[in-house]
Formats: structure tokens, sequence, C-alpha cells
């Protein structure tokens, strides 16, 4: 092994917070449709704040602008939705 796994100038965790943003906002807008009421309202409220985060860095140059928008978006969508739902049943 002749590469180095030293950290780059570019490396941050900032990084990662648009990735997982997308996971827990695709998470979040599908889990309202499987009934996973708890988990969707927690994982929408991580993926709009995680996504929140992850625009800021973005916009700075650190990490990927699209995958912490799409993240937001289907976080927002999810748990807009299933507050939504539980408010209608209510």
């Amino acid at each position: 092994m002749t590469i180095s796994t030293a950290p780059g100038d570019k490396d941050s965790p900032a990084t990662a917070l648009g990735p997982t943003a997308l996971v827990l906002g695709v998470f979040s807008a599908v889990g309202t449709w499987a009934f996973l009421f708890p988990w969707t309202v927690l994982a929408g409220a991580l993926a709009v704040t995680f996504g929140a985060m992850g625009l800021h860095y973005a916009r700075r140059g650190t990490g990927r602008l699209w995958p912490a928008a799409v993240g937001t978006a289907l976080g927002a969508i999810g748990l807009i939705g299933t507050v939504t739902l539980l408010w209608s049943l209510a």
C-alpha cells in the first residue's frame, strides 16, 4: 500500500451531511406509507436538520449540494405528511 490514508485538505465530517440527509429523507418519505410513524417523524426532522447544515457547508465548498437539497426536501415531505396524517386522525 503506497497510498496515504491521511485526511486531505477538503475532508471534513460536513461532507457526510448531505448523504445522511438523503438517506433519512428517503426513509421518512417512504415510512409514512408503511405506517412507521415514530421513526418517520424522527427521520424527517433529522433529515431537515442535517440537510440544512449540508446546504450551508456545500455553499462554502465542503460537500455536495444536491444530496443535501434532496434530503431536506424529502425529509420535509415525510415530516409534514406524517404530521398531517396524524392530525387528520385526531
